[in-house]
């Protein structure tokens, strides 16, 4: 059996690259889904939901010294940050499926790992600002999903670090989510089927952990 530092290790050097097509989601309005951002398998996200953790990401960025900058460089925030949540909840739900659990444990250590790599507490929590636009309350989930990801890849017996891996867990996540009837309100856009995010931008479902900290210092 894999050890938990062993298990730390292929966490913090996995690669973003899961791009391929994700199930069409259905538009819906706010006549349709009063005060919904989203519809994930009937579970609302709601327009509060949302601002709240924009807002969250806001005035932490206002309180770091480069905020204006901050702000300036993260104009998108609402629609990245419905993103991601979208993402959570598919995440969520096809680690249930694989009985892929991730405890706080997990969480725990490998955010020790990572804030040894940056200096500190708050020095990750600058640098994943800056780069990931996470608020500091919301990085242990970031973690948690990154974690299920790879335990749902184990599961399915995927080697997310061979040619092949991403897109194979990428096709995973796209038939859990296929089965979810997720439903976007059209003020936020409309989940692009290709490119796998509510803009036409890529977004990957797997980012890479590892390396946030030298790169910033570097900067």
């Amino acid at each position: 059996m894999e050890s938990p530092r062993r298990r730390s290790a292929l966490t913090l050097s996995a690669v973003a690259a899961l791009l391929a097509a994700t199930p069409l989601l259905t538009a819906c309005g706010n006549d349709a889904h009063p005060g919904a951002a989203a519809l994930v398998k009937g579970d609302r996200i709601s327009m509060a939901q949302l601002q709240s953790r924009v807002g969250a990401v806001r005035d932490a960025q206002r309180a770091e010294p480069q905020g204006e900058q901050m702000i300036k460089q993260s104009g998108k925030l609402t629609r990245a940050t419905l993103d991601g949540m979208i993402r959570e909840r598919v995440v969520a739900q096809a680690a249930k499926d694989a009985g892929a659990g991730v405890s706080r444990r997990e969480v725990q250590q490998v955010r020790g790992e990572l804030e040894k790599q940056a200096g500190g507490k708050k020095q990750l929590e600058a640098v994943w600002l800056r780069q990931h636009h996470l608020a500091p309350d919301d990085i242990d989930d970031f973690i948690r999903m990154q974690l299920r990801i790879e335990k749902i890849a184990a599961a399915e017996g995927i080697d997310l670090m061979s040619p092949q891996g991403p897109q194979r867990i990428n096709a995973e996540l796209s038939r859990v989510a296929d089965d979810m009837k997720i439903n976007v309100n059209p003020r936020y856009g409309e989940w692009n089927t290709r490119t796998s995010s509510l803009g036409g931008d890529k977004a990957p479902w797997l980012r890479e952990l590892s390396g946030e900290a030298d790169r910033a210092q570097g900067a």
